[in-house]
Parts: C-alpha cells; structure tokens; sequence
C-alpha cells in the first residue's frame, strides 16, 4: 500500500519508518525542508516540501494513489483540514488526524475523521487506524481455542446495532475503544465512525469473522 503522511516530527519519521519497515511505500510531506533529515539516509519514501493540506501538494505525494493518510504536523486546525482533503476529494478511507486538543477530538470524529489525542497517542493506535485489515489478537485462552482481538469493521456497519452485529458475525462484543475511551457496550450501543471493536471468538473462525466485519450486515430480508 502507498501511504502519505504529513509532518516529520518524531511521530511522523517514526510512522514512515515503520511502515516502510514493513513494506509499504511512504511519502512524507513538510513545509520545513530540514525536517526530513529524522528520516535518516536509509528512508526509501518521497520527501515533498509543501503545505499538507494543498492539493497539488498532495497530488505530487501520490495521494491519488494512496490507501492511507496520516496527519501529525504540530497543528490541530492544519491536521484535520489536510485529513478531510484526503478524505473528501481524492476519496481515501483510512485517514487518521493527530489532535492536541482532546476536548476537540469528538468534534472531529463526527466528521468521520478517526483522531489520536496526543495524551492518547502510540504508533499502534495509529498503524491500527491507517492498516485496518486482519484481526489483531491481544489474548488467548490457554487452550488456544477463544481469542480476544481487534476486528476492523467495515464503515457498513455504521448505525447498526452491536446486537446486530453479534448475530451476524458470530462473536461477543467485548468492549469498544470510542474516542480513546473503552466502552462496555450493551444490545442496544450503536456501532459509530472510528469505533475500534474487541470481539471474543473461536479462533477457527477468525476468517470467517473477518470476512462478515469487511462485507458488512446482510441485506434485510437475505440469507
């Protein structure tokens, strides 16, 4: 996957370095020249001088190409601007804006934009938030047969109950993380934009699982 990030602070060298690491091609955008030296000589990605949030800039940092978006420059207002360009006009699902300000980051999540507070903010939430796919486990039992992991869900699940969701996939709810918060969701919490979901499940169907949070519910009515 092409990923563009915009800022090369420390949170911004560190995301490129790792996700180049990892084998994703990386282009870093920065209005100050001198800062892609954090990247170190053996940084592989594109360094594009200019404002994160310019189209041209963007463009010139293969955005159309793109599969993920990071904002981490050191301004709330730039981040968010740049995370809904990326979001609105070249059309890319996986953006994620950092944010100073957490009393702002519920503001900026009901436009969709997932944030990471700085309080908040590790480089697994956010390689979390831009390479969503595939479960993450964090616990198992020591049968080895149930496992607690992270499940991306597909923006189709949206407004649908996690009751619903339960039903259709086969897994227990067992919290969600909601605005750097970890909330016990009851039948009738409705599953929002950037929830992260931690599900309990059989280990043998976590394809199967993964394939019924990608595709979203079924159409009322179908099998």
């Amino acid at each position: 996957m092409h990923i563009v990030i915009m800022g090369c602070g420390r949170v911004g060298s560190a995301l490129a370095q790792t996700l180049e690491q990892q084998g994703h091609t990386v282009a870093v955008i920065d209005q100050d020249p001198t800062a892609f030296r954090r990247l170190g000589s053996g940084f592989g990605g594109r360094r594009v001088t200019g404002i994160g949030f310019d189209q041209d800039t963007l463009r010139e940092a293969g955005i159309e190409d793109a599969g993920a978006f990071a904002a981490v420059s050191s301004g709330d207002n730039s981040n968010i601007i740049a995370a809904r360009v990326a979001r609105e006009m070249f059309g890319i699902e996986n953006v994620a804006a950092r944010i100073y300000d957490p009393r702002r980051a519920e503001v900026y999540q009901r436009l969709g934009i997932p944030t990471v507070a700085t309080v908040r903010w590790t480089a697994d939430q956010m390689l979390r938030r831009l390479l969503p796919s595939g479960a993450e486990p964090l616990w198992r039992d020591p049968t080895g047969g149930v496992q607690l992991a992270e499940v991306h869900a597909s923006t189709a699940w949206v407004g649908q109950r996690i009751s619903r969701l339960q039903e259709e996939t086969g897994v227990r709810v067992a919290f969600l993380t909601r605005l750097g918060e970890a909330v016990l969701p009851t039948s009738q919490t409705v599953l929002q934009e950037g929830d992260l979901v931690h599900v309990m499940m059989r280990t043998d169907d976590v394809e199967k699982v993964e394939a019924s949070f990608a595709e979203g519910p079924e159409e009322e009515g179908g099998h």
